[in-house]
Parts: structure tokens; C-alpha cells; sequence
């Protein structure tokens, strides 16, 4: 019997429990939501279970994994030394520069003066970035110069993200089609998950604000093994090495976001988790034991290789009215049910609660990740958008192009 503790409770870690639990006879998610099956509240801390797996950025930043592992617990997820890379994206930087990994050009800021200087240098498309936190809404990408130097103003002082605005990330904009790329790490090797592509603005064709995700599909026609033990080689190994310089043992997911420029794959950023959407995609194609390779990863020694399904899968987000500037929240949602009764399709939580009659009602942001599944893109795409079709909720807004280019 091996029982598994999920901890957040968004649609990633609805995606984590559904996949984990085809192995492990027993899930739990603490706090979950509503919507995820083996939610509780009781704390991470106060629970037992033969391994731990930890999805959001917010509690490994804060040492969650070092205060389990404290109690001699099994845990994939890094401890808080190595989650800065994820909680400073300054000390990102510095340390893809220390390893030789190829980025873009870059400068840290504390105050706007120097930071407007470097700007000047500058060509468009300008990216500001939060050194913090910012949930995944702290990077502007502008071609407008005064739009770029006003961010500067408002992250440095603190009325855009406080403290995690208190520095500022200056680089200059890549151009090329992105990918992400989840590697399992145990310390001092690593292996690859199959990649995807998430789909970052808000609107249709790539428009408006930058979000933390509006839908995210996998496998990508233009990434061929040869590009991912490339960027394993280039970035994740990389890495991982000038990590173990540092005195860090990271052991979870190095969750590395490249853009493919002409002159080959640059890191954009690292997270420390699961990233979300792309858990959503990723994770359901895996066919072999997730339990077990993530718990070899927690005991600092891989040994299986993870295999894939062909199937291509494809997650649409659904969210609320106002989002991502502010969300709506408390409408009744309806149709849950509905669509996952569609073959190929399924339904994952994300931003949800209950209302006083116990109904599920919307409770965030991002409020749905519905998950097309099937042979070919274009069958993956139109199972997802016949799930959407069944949901519904007033103000309810999602994106009709995810996967296009890969159709």
C-alpha cells in the first residue's frame, strides 16, 4: 500500500492526484478545493504517507520540503535554498550565468534611475520582470518604451507586487516559439518528461495580458528528441551541476521555459514545480509509474525511465469574468458532469469553492482546466472545446485557439 500527500490546490495538483493515483492506493490533497477528490485541511506536517509531493512555488519557497524532510519524511520538491531560483529571478540569472546556460541579455535593478539607463540600450520587445513571486503576472512584454518605463516605476515602488517588485529584471526580448520542459531531478542527474506549450495572454492570438496560463497542449511537432536531450544537456545538466557547486541538493522538478531563437534554445526562466498548465498535459500521457519515479527522485537516486503514450492532450483554461486584472467569483458552475461524461475528456479544479447550498461556484481566477485527449491534435482539440461547450458560469471566458499552430 503506498499512500501519496499532494499539497496545493489548483488544477495542477488535481491533475497530480488523478495520474499519481493509478499507482498509489491512497491520495490525499492538503487543502485541495471543493472540486479535487481526497481534499483535506489538515497541514501537510500533520500527516504521514510514503511520499510527499509539493506543487506550488509559494510553500518551497518558504522550506515546506525542508521542514518534512526534518520529520524524516520522503519528499519531491527542493528544499528553500533551491527554490530560490524560482523566488529571485535575479538570483536565477546569476546562477545560468555561472552555469553557462545560454539566456538572454540581462540586468537587476533596486532603483529606476539605472534602470532606465539600461533600458535605453535596449531595442524592442522591451521585458520587465518582478525578481519576486508575482503568481505568474509579473512580467510585461511591450514594444511600447514608455509602457516599459512606467512598469519600472510602478514594480520599484511597490504599488504593482510590494516587496516582490523590490527588484527588477530588465532583459532583452527573444523571438522564437517557446517550449516548456519538466525535469525530474534527484540531486545530481536528471530525465526529461515529455514537452509541451502553454499559452501565457489572455485573448485569441496571443493578445493581451500575460497570465498564468490560459491553456497548454502536448506533444509539439517541431520538438523532436534531439531538441530535448539538447536542452538537457545545454541547461538542465548544467544546472544542476553549478546547483550541487553551491552546496544545494535539488531534488524535484527543474521546470525550464526556452525560447527557440535563431541562434538555438535560451532559457527564459526556471520554476521549482509542476508547472501549471502544463502538469495538465504533460502528466496524463505518462505510462509508466509516476509513484515510483517521483519517489526515486525524493531518495536522491533515479533509476526508471518514464515512457509516453502517442496520444496527443490538450488543456483549454476556464476562467472567471475580469481576469487576470481581478476575478469575479461565486457564480454557480454547471456542467462539470456533462463534459466529463465525453470520451476523452476530463475536468480538473482549479479555482473553485462551494456556496452556502454546498453547489460548486467559482472561487478564483483560473477556475477550470478541461483536457482533450485523442489520437491527433485535431481530435485532442475538439474533445477539450466539446468539454468547454458543457461548462458554463455567468462571465465565463476562455481562449478558442489553444493548439493551433500544432493542428
Amino acid at each position: 500500500m503506498t499512500r501519496v500527500v499532494v499539497v496545493g490546490s489548483g488544477g495542477r495538483e488535481h491533475a497530480l492526484a488523478d495520474v499519481l493515483s493509478r499507482t498509489a492506493s491512497d491520495v490525499i490533497v492538503t487543502p485541495g478545493n471543493p472540486g479535487i477528490p481526497g481534499s483535506v485541511a489538515t497541514p501537510a506536517t500533520e500527516l504521514d504517507a510514503d511520499l510527499f509531493v509539493i506543487g506550488p512555488e509559494v510553500p518551497l519557497v518558504d522550506g515546506l520540503a525542508d521542514e518534512l524532510r526534518a520529520q524524516g519524511k520522503l519528499v519531491f520538491g527542493p528544499g528553500a535554498d533551491g527554490a530560490q531560483l524560482e523566488g529571485s529571478k535575479a538570483y536565477m540569472k546569476e546562477l545560468l550565468v555561472a552555469a553557462g546556460v545560454p539566456t538572454a541579455a540581462h540586468g537587476s535593478f533596486t532603483e529606476a534611475g539605472p534602470a532606465i539607463a539600461f533600458l535605453d540600450t535596449m531595442t524592442e520587445p522591451f521585458v520587465i520582470k518582478t525578481d519576486g513571486l508575482a503568481a505568474g503576472k509579473g512580467v510585461l512584454v511591450t514594444d511600447d518604451r514608455a509602457e516599459a518605463e512606467a512598469a519600472i516605476h510602478e514594480y520599484l515602488s511597490g504599488d504593482a507586487f510590494g516587496a516582490a517588485g523590490s527588484t527588477v529584471v530588465i532583459e532583452e526580448g527573444l523571438v522564437g516559439p517557446e517550449v516548456s520542459v519538466f525535469a525530474i531531478c534527484d540531486g545530481t542527474k536528471a530525465v526529461a518528461l515529455a514537452p509541451a506549450q502553454d499559452h501565457k495572454r489572455i485573448f485569441d492570438g496571443d493578445g493581451g495580458p500575460n497570465t498564468g496560463g490560459m491553456g497548454a497542449y502536448t506533444p509539439l511537432p517541431w520538438a523532436d528528441p534531439e531538441l530535448v536531450d539538447t536542452i538537457m544537456r545545454n541547461a538542465i545538466e548544467p544546472t544542476l551541476a553549478e546547483l550541487q557547486r553551491r552546496g544545494i541538493d535539488y531534488r524535484g522538478t527543474l521546470f525550464a521555459g526556452l525560447m527557440l531563437t535563431p541562434s538555438g534554445p535560451k532559457m527564459l526562466e526556471y520554476n521549482v514545480r509542476f508547472g501549471d498548465p502544463e502538469t495538465q498535459v504533460v502528466l496524463p500521457r505518462i505510462d509508466s509509474d509516476l509513484v515510483q519515479l517521483l519517489s526515486e527522485a525524493a531518495a536522491g537516486n533515479i533509476e526508471s525511465t518514464p515512457t509516453f503514450s502517442n496520444d496527443a492532450v490538450v488543456t483549454v483554461v476556464c476562467a472567471s469574468e475580469g481576469y487576470p486584472a481581478s476575478a469575479r467569483t461565486g457564480d454557480l458552475i454547471e456542467g462539470i458532469d456533462d463534459a466529463r461524461d465525453l470520451d476523452g475528456v476530463s475536468v480538473y479544479a482549479a479555482g473553485v469553492k462551494t456556496n452556502a447550498d454546498g453547489a460548486l461556484v467559482t472561487g478564483g481566477g483560473r477556475v477550470l482546466n478541461v483536457v482533450g485527449r485523442g489520437p491527433t491534435m485535431n481530435d485532442a482539440v475538439a474533445r477539450a472545446y466539446a468539454g468547454v461547450a458543457k461548462i458554463s458560469w455567468p462571465g465565463m471566458q476562455h481562449r478558442t485557439d489553444i493548439a493551433h499552430q500544432a493542428k
